[in-house]
């Protein structure tokens, strides 16, 4: 096992329900994928997702870990109004954090898991003008996007209203002169819509970065490939995928199941 530096939080498995464990274990995993390819801020931002059977309570990264230390016994159960029910670790979670995703949980009832970064190519997108360009069927996977204008950081509970009415029904919104958050029915589907998102905003960067006329494609094309991208109830997106992202975290550091 690698040494990370990882926290040796006892196991809570057998103080939580096999179902809340499940999500754990997920919800860790997810953290260190975000770390493996390079969208953490170090001990900054927040992945959350519900409670399972506990309706208004939600998981959050303890403040003060990094992302690759992250293990399935370290997540703080709050509820809606901020209270810390359960801190295995005893580190608390940070007020912004909890100000954006508790605004989404709140208001989302069809979203189980939200993900919120400061990644470079990101932040750089969340301050052009043009918002995301449909320059390749990678963004185009996109088109429906919410903005939210920057507030200065996320500390008072009265900005949840703009920020879910700034969301709307969409999976994914630019935090303008922010950052990036993305939804999802699952932490599978709502990884695979940050990494997609991910990848959308650093082609943006390295193409405008080449300083050369674009080509566009039609207004047609982009609408019927969002269409083809869009999931559905038999092909949630991110599900084929995440068996092997666990079997890849398996194989690099084990511990999040801890």
């Amino acid at each position: 096992m690698n040494d990370t530096g990882i926290i040796k939080t006892p196991s809570v498995r057998d103080q939580v329900s096999p179902e809340e464990w499940q999500a754990r274990v997920d919800l860790a995993a997810c953290y260190r994928l975000v770390n493996h390819y390079g969208m953490d801020e170090m001990v900054a931002n927040h992945i959350s997702v519900r409670v399972p059977g506990e309706p208004g309570r939600f998981l959050l990264n303890p403040y003060g870990l990094l992302y690759d230390q992250m293990t399935a016994s370290c997540f703080v159960k709050v509820d809606e109004e901020g209270h810390k029910l359960f801190d295995p670790t005893g580190l608390g979670a940070n007020k912004a954090g909890f100000v954006i995703h508790s605004a989404v949980h709140m208001a989302r009832h069809d979203v189980d898991c939200v993900i919120h970064t400061h990644s470079l190519a990101g932040m750089a997108v969340s301050a052009m003008e043009c918002g995301l360009l449909p320059i390749a069927q990678s963004a185009m996977r996109f088109t429906d996007i919410g903005y939210h204008e920057f507030e200065g950081p996320a500390l008072n509970l009265d900005e949840r209203a703009r920020l879910v009415a700034d969301l709307g029904d969409r999976e994914v919104m630019i935090l303008r002169n922010h950052g990036l958050l993305v939804t999802g029915t699952s932490i599978a589907e709502a990884f695979n819509n940050l990494f997609r998102l991910e990848r959308a905003c650093q082609l943006q960067v390295m193409t405008l970065s080449c300083n050369t006329p674009l080509r566009m494609p039609s207004r047609e094309v982009v609408a019927q490939t969002n269409r083809l991208f869009k999931p559905t109830g038999e092909r949630r997106r991110g599900l084929l995928e995440w068996p092997a992202l666990l079997r890849r975290l398996d194989g690099i550091d084990p511990s999040y199941r801890d």
